[in-house]
């Protein structure tokens, strides 16, 4: 992927929290970006890409295309050497009432499309292909199985159904059905950035993204009385970035990639981390929630007694080497993302 300004590079989903990011650091790194929306006249949710239009001005193209559409695609990829695939649903579980139809299809069927895109796009030889750390897991029990207990690359999801956790099953579908379209060729390669769940600072309002919202419930005081004993793998959203920039231009870059902390963090270490800055504010926790509580009333909060058995109180290490060894990847502290994250979601509620 050279900066010569010749091949301009796709980003599906721009207006999304990693996808606006990635437009954002393309740009200043000079390269001419098509990005995709799924409507160019949302003006609130483009208004960040449209500054971005005006900052570089002629650099930045933004095509309406919808994952489920076939052949949506080709317009927007014509002329492209590197597609990043970003564009994909993501819902809480809570959330989802027919899981192969809000996440499976649209995961599938538009990594589908945008696979037979490239197949009819001659210049394009590099993917770069956004998943996640859900597609080597289904439950943090999984990885209690894994060699030392260590999450690394080597595993795919086996545990995740449309019923049970239907984002990792979607992902994992995808992915898959990425390798092999790349395996079944050869003028394309394929690179899989597999990130845990992503925090940070966003650029666009309030979406429906989940991994935005999984923290709304703690800055808005579910926890108030003591954080749960869940933890999380955590990534910087601009550091997602840059992992994927890194694995267009790095020849050598192969396979999937887990872009994570190599420590999990927990809602009590959030919550920790928020009141060094915010130290009056009441509805951040102060104390870490025994584990009993949290299995009694765990249903009311939507949670089975099965997710609880296979999440709580549990924290495994990540070998997050490739990503560093590789793409080059230095990880901003988790201090500095937590606070990004929490004083941007400030700013947006308070913008309202």
């Amino acid at each position: 992927m050279g900066s010569d300004g010749s091949a301009a590079v796709l980003v599906t989903g721009g207006s999304g929290f990693v996808g606006s990011h990635l437009v954002r650091r393309l740009l200043e790194r000079g390269h001419r970006v098509h990005a995709t929306v799924r409507d160019t006249a949302a003006t609130a949710k483009l208004r960040p890409l449209r500054e971005m239009q005006e900052a570089h001005p002629g650099q930045l193209s933004l095509f309406e295309a919808d994952l489920l559409s076939e052949g949506s695609f080709d317009e927007a990829m014509a002329g492209c050497r590197t597609v990043f695939h970003v564009a994909s649903p993501f819902r809480m579980p809570e959330k989802i009432k027919d899981g192969r139809r809000e996440m499976v299809e649209p995961a599938l069927h538009g990594t589908r499309n945008v696979l037979a895109a490239i197949e009819r796009t001659p210049t394009v030889d590099r993917l770069v292909f956004t998943s996640t750390v859900g597609a080597i897991f289904g439950d943090y029990a999984d990885v209690l199985d894994m060699d030392d207990q260590v999450l690394s690359e080597r595993y795919f999801n086996t545990t995740s159904t449309v019923e049970n956790n239907p984002y990792h099953y979607a992902k994992t579908v995808a992915e898959r059905a990425a390798w092999e379209a790349e395996a079944a060729q050869g003028r394309w390669r394929m690179v899989s950035v597999n990130p845990g769940l992503i925090l940070g600072p966003s650029l666009t309002p309030a979406s429906e993204s989940g991994s935005l919202f999984l923290l709304q419930e703690l800055f808005r005081g579910y926890f108030f009385y003591g954080a749960p004993d869940f933890s999380f793998t955590t990534v910087d959203v601009r550091d997602v970035a840059d992992a994927h920039i890194a694995a267009a231009e790095n020849p050598d870059a192969k396979g999937r990639y887990i872009v994570a902390a190599e420590t999990m963090t927990s809602f009590h270490e959030m919550s920790r981390i928020l009141r060094t800055r915010h130290p009056r504010d009441l509805r951040l926790p102060r104390t870490a929630l025994p584990h009993w509580p949290v299995r009694v009333l765990g249903p009311a909060f939507g949670l089975t007694q099965d997710h609880i058995r296979k999440h709580l109180g549990i924290r495994f290490r990540v070998d997050n080497s490739r990503s560093i060894g590789e793409l080059g990847i230095s990880y901003r502290p988790i201090e500095q993302t937590i606070l990004d994250h929490y004083e941007a979601w400030r700013r947006r509620s308070t913008a309202k």
